[in-house]
């Protein structure tokens, strides 16, 4: 909208000031002064005769400005681009009005941008297809790497050039002169020019401004762009670092809202990736020279090897500089596609600081025609292009005749210099992508305004354009360039998030060579964005190995990373994970403890099954223990065999053959029960072992008992007139045996049907080993049927010491005590011994107080009566049995 300043007029108080020519005196009189009515009447026909002089009349703030590049035509369409890329410092006094920007350092990037804009122009004009009948034309101002400029020449695309609006009693306003703005270059111009002229609703096309911030539409409602969001690119720079396994690196960006908002992105990132910086630094290209100095000492001081640079093309150039000064080789540049495929840059880079660096940047495009009319430029004659004279000049070291500044040792340019043999930053084409997204800006803003006017064949001149319109015309198309390539935004004005990763390989020629090793699509799944070709990739210092740059090593598997204090994550010590926990992967941050039947390997990098432990027959113990029981159960058959053949002799006679043989097989029995504890357990077995012992000893204890009573019974019967034997003969002694068997037999079953014994895998015993042993299930159960066990016993014994010194020449009585005092000590020693021992020993000690106790019955009272049948058969008579001796103490 156009802004003016109406004239305002001065009004002459004439209370205060009388009219020009009459002078006051003194010594006037108040007669001689004019009265006041006349003094008002005379202000009044003053004011009247001004205001019929001039009529309001609408006028420009401040000093017009033409613009640099300009051509008329029905539809005007503004470009801001940088045809110079610095400017001179004065410092101003606030005593005058400050003068004009005066811009230095002239960039041949912004003509070769402007050249793009004005080649889709022409390319539009020339077409019979895309707005017929229409003439697009255009109005470009040189932004000088200013935003303050950048915002004075949006307004001034948008107000229009005219000094003074023609004479109207309509407002100073009327529509906007251009009806869309493709530019400017650099993200934080975008931001102000988007901020002052999204008001208006002029649409906004930058073609290299990539800061995430300008996606927020809420702020920048009219800004589009033909280039992706720095987001996407921040990201993907992440995932690249990730991918080469660098996580301790450094970070440049460039202070503005470019580098400031990229580097956010990649630092956010990196963190969700475990990447690390050891430093962040900033600086901008007109910062005083010991503020790169603190930055170039921070690098130099650092221990990482790769710098990831979201740095802007002119700002590129300045640290290139610094950078060769102090011979900073060696580091690993990961750049943003702010500089990463400028070939300018890489011809700056004289002392090989950027050789083998890695980055993103915008797909190759090829625009047909462009090349050849961006090199067919010519300076124009008119006084308006004063920019391209200078241009000129500056391309060709020469001076046109008109120029004032022509020097006498300077050639004279002529306008037809040919361009084919020059070499510099406008020769060079390697910004193609970009000059593609100039001219894919030009091409939406015309296909909109094609689709308003309604063309076909012709368009409709009299539609009213209104820049809101053209700008949600804008938003919403869809259509192919010549090339193929398809253009559209998305809610957030931005086109598809696609990079080519390039990879800087120096020739032997001394020329750098972009290689493309690689694509990134943000549209796919996160995992397959990254795609890398199997390509040769050159790092720093011509190495062809991937450079390393971490805080720590990696920590093998079989090891757990351990944050040293006060560093960041990435700096960390390696830990051996503890006994039964493993990693086995590298950089693990914690170990994993390994299922209770499995152990840790020695590497504590796997988990390897646990060895089951159980008494087995193979081994040594098993073995001698299964060798004891064999010999205990056929010794007792010898035993029994014996006692068989001379079962009709006194000494087998006269200590009740029948109890003797019912003893023999359930010391048998008892052997034999050894067997059930060794192997492997099992529901059966565990049911059958700790049963099968409780009852056979039963039935071996109440057998000893029985022939103790009987022999107690026996001298009880030799007092006169005593009939005690017919009170306990051998139905009462078969009786007797029963009904003490059957308790246990009872207890046993109670036992088996409330909470049998059942096979356990115990882990708590030994931690790297199994232990397969049977669980009690009831431990009252078990401590019921052993405790029956040592009851019988004790009785047993105690009635075998009363019967001790009966006078006999063989006295049962006393072996019998000897047999019990063994039984009951080894029991006794077996219940400590058995809940102390561990794992398979606890059942080699259950095993051991079997074989000792059955081995103690079989030797104390059956051996000493096999010694008399077999080695004393004179003894072994009715007789001598009888023989009445002495009794010894005991």
């Amino acid at each position: 909208m156009y802004k003016y300043q109406c004239k305002i007029l001065i009004y002459i108080n004439l209370h205060v000031m009388p009219p020009s020519g009459v002078v006051l005196s003194d010594r006037m009189t108040s007669t001689q002064r004019w009265p006041e009515q006349g003094w008002a009447l005379l202000q009044l026909l003053l004011v009247a005769s001004f205001s019929q002089a001039e009529k309001p009349v609408c006028r420009q703030r401040g000093a017009p400005e033409n613009p640099q590049l300009s051509m008329a035509g029905d539809i005007m369409l503004g470009g801001i681009f940088s045809f110079h890329s610095s400017w001179k410092d004065r410092q101003d006094t606030y005593m005058h009005k400050p003068l004009p920007l005066e811009c230095s350092s002239l960039n041949f990037r912004g003509f070769q941008f402007a050249q793009a804009m004005i080649f889709a122009i022409e390319e539009i004009n020339n077409s019979t297809d895309l707005l017929p009948g229409i003439a697009l034309g255009y109005t470009m101002y040189d932004a000088c790497g200013s935003i303050a400029r950048s915002v004075r020449v949006a307004l001034l695309l948008a107000n229009g050039n005219e000094i003074e609006s023609a004479t109207s009693d309509s407002p100073c306003t009327r529509p906007a002169q251009v009806q869309a703005i493709i530019g400017e270059t650099s993200s934080s111009p975008c931001m102000a020019i988007a901020t002052v002229i999204g008001t208006f609703h002029i649409p906004i096309i930058s073609h290299f401004a990539t800061c995430a911030c300008l996606s927020d539409k809420t702020k920048y409602p009219s800004f589009l762009r033909t280039i992706p969001s720095d987001y996407y690119q921040s990201r993907a720079l992440a995932q690249l670092v990730k991918h080469f396994g660098w996580t301790w690196v450094g970070a440049i960006r460039t202070n503005d809202d470019y580098g400031n908002n990229g580097m956010a992105t990649f630092t956010e990132t990196a963190q969700q990736l475990g990447i690390c910086l050891e430093y962040s630094v900033s600086f901008f290209r007109t910062d005083p020279p010991d503020k790169i100095q603190k930055i170039i000492d921070i690098i130099k001081m650092s221990t990482s090897k790769v710098i990831v640079a979201f740095v802007s093309l002119m700002d590129m150039d300045l640290l290139i500089h610094w950078f060769s000064n102090y011979n900073l080789t060696g580091y690993q540049w990961v750049g943003s596609e702010g500089w990463i495929f400028d070939s300018q840059t890489a011809e700056m880079d004289k002392h090989h600081i950027l050789d083998g660096a890695i980055g993103l940047s915008i797909p190759q495009a090829h625009v047909s025609g462009m090349r050849e009319f961006i090199l067919n430029v010519r300076p124009l004659n008119s006084s308006s292009n004063e920019i391209f004279t200078e241009f000129w000049e500056t391309l060709f070291s020469c001076k046109f005749k008109q120029s004032k500044s022509s020097a006498e040792n300077q050639r004279e340019c002529t306008g037809h210099e040919d361009l084919t043999g020059v070499h510099n930053s406008f020769t060079d084409m390697s910004l193609m992508p970009i000059f593609n997204n100039v001219y894919k800006g030009v091409y939406a803003v015309a296909h909109a305004l094609h689709s308003i006017l309604g063309c076909n064949e012709t368009c409709n001149p009299k539609v009213q354009l209104d820049p809101f319109t053209i700008l949600q015309r804008i938003k919403n198309i869809q259509f192919k360039t010549k090339e193929g390539d398809e253009v559209y935004f998305n809610q957030d004005g931005d086109p598809a998030a696609k990079y080519e990763i390039i990879n800087w390989q120096p020739t032997e020629k001394g020329i750098v060579d972009f290689v493309t090793v690689g694509l990134h699509d943000a549209s796919l799944p996160a995992d397959k964005q990254l795609n890398l070709q199997n390509k040769s990739l050159i790092w720093a210092q011509n190495s062809k190995q991937v450079p390393v740059s971490v805080c720590s090593e990696k920590c093998p598997a079989g090891t757990r990373k351990v944050l040293q204090k006060g560093k960041p994550v990435c700096c960390y010590d390696c830990i051996r994970c503890a006994e039964g926990e493993i990693s086995n992967i590298t950089d693990s941050i914690t170990c994993v403890r390994c299922h209770p039947e499995f152990w840790s390997n020695e590497r504590r990098d796997a988990c390897v099954k646990k060895e089951a432990e159980f008494l087995t027959f193979e081994e040594i113990m098993g073995a001698l223990l299964t060798a004891a029981s064999l010999f205990g159960t056929c010794t007792t058959a010898v035993v029994a065999l014996i006692f068989f053949r001379y079962r009709k002799t006194p000494i087998v006679r006269a200590n009740n053959s029948e109890l003797s043989f019912l003893l023999l097989f359930s010391l048998t029995l008892c052997f034999l029960c050894s067997l059930t504890f060794i192997g492997q357990p099992s529901e059966w077995s565990c049911m059958l072992r700790h049963t099968a012992f409780g009852i056979t000893f039963v039935l071996c204890i109440s057998c000893v008992l029985g022939k103790t009573i009987v022999v107690l019974m026996a001298f009880r019967a030799t007092l006169p007139g005593s009939n005690v034997m017919k009170w306990f003969g051998p139905a009462q002694q078969r009786l007797s045996v029963l009904a003490f068997t059957l308790i246990q037999v009872v207890i046993c079953i109670l036992w088996l049907t409330i909470s049998p014994p059942f096979p356990l895998k115990n882990f708590e015993e030994f931690k790297d080993k199994i232990i397969l042993e049977c669980a009690l299930g009831s431990a009252i159960g078990f401590w019921a049927v052993l405790g029956y066990i040592g009851l019988l016993a004790m009785l047993c014994f105690f009635l075998a010491f009363l019967a001790r010194k009966l006078p006999d020449n063989f006295n049962e009585a006393k072996f019998i005590t000897f047999s019990m005092l063994i039984f009951c000590t080894v029991w006794i020693t077996f219940i400590p011994a058995y809940v102390s021992s561990p794992g398979k020993f606890s059942v080699a000690v259950e095993i051991f107080a079997i074989l000792a106790s059955s081995f103690g019955l079989l030797i104390c009272i059956f051996i000493p009566k096999c010694y008399i049948i077999l080695l004393k058969p004179e003894k072994n008579t009715k007789k001598n049995m009888m023989g009445k001796m002495a009794p010894k103490s005991f």
